[in-house]
């Protein structure tokens, strides 16, 4: 081989070993701040604590959060954003105003960061975090989040709609939407049980009281008594604000969501619809039967969630105030 053809070799070798580097490096990884900021996870976790002892209800807002984060845009912390006077921004679109809650606790969490690490902890990672936390709070199974997320600069309001499925979708439906985003129909059914946590708006499930279709005004796959219940709770033309819980343990992540399913009592259509295809009913027994199953498939689906799109390596920023882009 001449000498020319070995150095050509040679640099490819190189060039080849230098972008395996920097791939590695662009990847997520557990104990991402250990050198950078070592009190990273602690202070998220106080702020988490803090916040639940005060309202208990907070713990499902950070789990909805770190999803309608990652299903726009990918783990961005663009669902943080305020909206200014040129851009309506995540968080002001119907699916996530007023439903979303937490805000408060990422903002307590990153003011603390940045008086002791300016600069490094992401908002992104913080969500992360901050929906980790609320699940081990609330009994959950625990897992460890790789992190290096950086924070993205754009947050539309008009890209929730056709990437966060709405409570009325049926199971064909949420398995196309998660699957564009890269999740296996189990997946989807695991998912779906966050639904164990925090409470509703009427809004979200009154059409299966009186609207729903023009043969009958009452879904008939919801257990009687328990829609006689709801429309108590949510008399028709009711305040907006009202809301109930989404299962009977709402302060609890556990499988009873499941077992609320298969009696007819899912709070809403995306949920009762689980048991629509026989595949997915099957997914419905099994997490309902073995609670220690479906925890620790809970935990693995919420981290692969956690690297949907994610800004890494130089890409996007680290910002100072979650609520804004750095200037």
């Amino acid at each position: 081989m001449s000498c020319y053809k070995l150095l050509k070799t040679f640099i490819s070798i190189v060039l080849l070993c230098y972008y395996i580097v920097k791939s590695s490096e662009a990847q997520l990884r557990v104990g991402f701040y250990q050198r950078s900021c070592g009190l990273a996870e602690f202070i998220v976790k106080q702020e988490v604590r803090n916040a639940f002892f005060r309202n208990n209800g907070v713990a499902a807002g950070l789990v909805r959060m770190h999803f309608h984060d990652c299903f726009v845009r990918g783990c961005d912390g663009s669902v943080l954003l305020d909206s200014t006077p040129s851009n309506n921004a995540e968080k002001d679109a119907p699916p996530n105003n007023p439903s979303l809650r937490g805000f408060e606790v990422i903002d307590n969490a990153k003011l603390r960061l940045e008086a002791v690490c300016k600069g490094v902890v992401s908002c992104a990672d913080i969500v992360a975090f901050a929906a980790r936390d609320s699940i081990e709070i609330t009994r959950g199974l625990g897992y460890d989040v790789p992190a290096g997320r950086r924070d993205g600069r754009v947050s539309l309001d008009s890209e929730t709609f056709s990437n966060l499925p709405p409570p009325s979708f049926n199971v064909n439906q949420l398995t196309q939407s998660f699957a564009n985003k890269g999740f296996t129909q189990d997946e989807m059914v695991t998912l779906s049980g966050a639904h164990t946590l925090g409470r509703s708006h009427c809004t979200s499930f009154t059409n299966r009281l009186y609207t729903f279709s023009t043969n009958t005004s009452q879904d008939p796959t919801l257990d009687p008594a328990y829609a006689a219940q709801l429309k108590r709770q949510c008399p028709q033309g009711s305040n907006a604000n009202l809301v109930v819980p989404m299962d009977q343990s709402p302060a609890l992540t556990d499988v009873q969501y499941y077992r609320d399913v298969l009696s007819n009592r899912g709070l809403f259509t995306s949920d009762q619809t689980l048991l629509t295809s026989p595949r997915t009913r099957a997914q419905v027994v099994q997490n309902a039967q073995i609670p220690f199953v479906w925890g620790r498939k809970f935990a693995a689906a919420m981290v692969k969630m956690g690297n949907i799109g994610v800004l890494t390596g130089n890409a996007g920023e680290i910002r100072a105030n979650c609520r804004v882009i750095n200037s």
